[in-house]
């Protein structure tokens, strides 16, 4: 649960946290055979999903900084 709702956290921004809690949940949830499975599965690809896009978008703002101070 914890890593499902820390990956909507801050926008995003620390999706991947959000996703290594997941892997670690998942890691537990075998040891101990205890629930929550879909839940820190839902974390790790939603975390994973968030930090692709910022990371995306600060490569495109980048090269737009880029465009601009080249004065095209």
């Amino acid at each position: 649960m914890v890593s499902l709702v820390s990956t909507f956290a801050c926008c995003g921004a620390i999706g991947f946290v959000g996703a290594l809690m997941g892997h670690v949940a998942r890691g537990q949830i075998r040891a101990t055979g205890e629930q929550g499975d879909g839940l820190a599965l839902a974390g790790i690809i939603i975390g994973w999903i968030t930090t692709l896009l910022l990371v995306a978008g600060v490569l495109v703002w980048i090269g737009l900084i880029g465009v601009a101070a080249a004065g095209y």
